[in-house]
């Protein structure tokens, strides 16, 4: 699994390649974890290379959220593919983000 953060004005683009299962997850909240003071900026979870996630990855993506709703920011999740979709649709992840 790779994780790559790109920051633009006013806006965090993070990009998710590979399954985000809990091995996955637990690497990738170090880079994580410091996005989440800037959460009051746009917040773009890129999931167009993620192939899988688990739960553990789907704490990854509400801590996003809760800390931008905190902070007044926005959480955008765009590009998943059908597995990822039906994932979001069972767990009703589909109703907490805006999904492009």
């Amino acid at each position: 699994m790779k994780t790559k953060v790109t920051r633009e004005e006013g806006q965090i683009t993070i990009e998710f390649t590979g399954r985000l299962d809990t091995p996955a997850a637990q690497e990738a909240n170090p880079e994580i974890t410091p996005l989440l003071d800037e959460a009051d900026k746009t917040i773009i979870i890129d999931c167009k290379e993620l192939t899988y996630i688990s739960s553990s990855g789907l704490r990854i993506f509400l801590t996003i959220r809760k800390a931008a709703e905190d902070r007044k920011g926005k959480v955008i999740v765009q590009n998943i593919n059908n597995d990822i979709r039906s994932v979001f649709m069972m767990t009703g992840f589909l109703n907490l983000f805006e999904i492009r």
